[in-house]
């Protein structure tokens, strides 16, 4: 459950950049080389552990995570993110899933100089083994945002139910997100703030957040590290292990971009 979409959260795309020839006397300088219909990226990420909005899905154990993100210079984009989880095998012994699969599509553009928006649909798909009567954790989100600056606003709507609370159907999430650069070092202060609206399941409602600092490596390389902690009611987010799932914690990574 990647929107760390991080997008993450946040979505790669690739750059391209244009050189251009140094006027001289009698030589035209060379034309800039035009932009792309689109392009392709992936990541990978090694993460001491893996956390969405606050809450642990694996058991405060590491985490491999990877995927690739296509984009359309129309604004039209669809992507893929995968991770180990523990948290459905965590939370029920008779169950088998060890991967999380995203898939999403979207548009995203701006409305105005500094005014991005970005709208989709998210599938989170957790294919395993489950015993009879169990409530699917397969989740569909639709999702919108809109940011000035480096400050953004996300609000997901769930059509379905949400990660397996039975009758959840019409949960929502809303989010606000800053990326900060400091000009030093290429350290980016990162921050957040999230709602989780739980739709009929007593006290499932919480409040989580996050500050951190990212560092860019240069090569496509990139490591991070941040507090995450939650509100989140013990009785409600208590594993199988004994282990308070939306406990405050401070997570670290390591991403690499193609």
């Amino acid at each position: 459950m990647r929107f760390t979409f991080t997008l993450t959260a946040a979505l790669a795309l690739g750059c391209l950049t244009n050189s251009h020839a140094e006027d001289s006397p009698g030589v035209p300088a060379a034309s800039a080389a035009p932009a792309p219909d689109y392009t392709l990226s992936a990541n990978l990420t090694l993460a001491s552990q893996y956390r969405y909005r606050g809450i642990m899905q694996t058991n405060n154990k590491p985490a491999v995570q990877g995927g690739f993100d296509f984009a359309h210079s129309s604004g039209f984009y669809i992507g893929n993110w995968n991770s180990s989880i523990s948290w459905l095998a965590d939370s029920n012994h008779d169950v088998s899933a060890p991967v999380e699969m995203d898939f999403y599509g979207g548009y995203r553009g701006t409305f105005a100089t500094d005014v991005p928006f970005d709208f989709g649909v998210l599938r989170y798909y957790y294919p395993g083994d489950y015993p009879s009567g169990y409530t699917s954790p397969d989740t569909t989100e639709i999702y919108g945002s809109v940011g000035y600056g480096p400050v953004a606003l996300k609000y997901s709507y769930a059509p379905t139910n949400l990660f397996g609370f039975a009758k959840s159907k019409g949960s929502q999430y809303v989010e606000l997100n800053g990326n900060f650069d400091t000009g030093v070092w290429g350290l980016t202060v990162n921050a957040h703030v999230g709602y989780q609206y739980l739709r009929n399941v007593d006290d499932g409602s919480y409040y989580d957040w996050k500050l951190g600092l990212t560092k860019d490596l240069g090569q496509g390389f990139s490591v991070a590290v941040a507090y995450i902690d939650t509100n989140a009611d013990r009785a409600v987010y208590t594993n199988t292990k004994g282990r308070d799932m939306g406990r405050g914690t401070v997570l670290a990574s390591l991403t690499k971009t193609f």
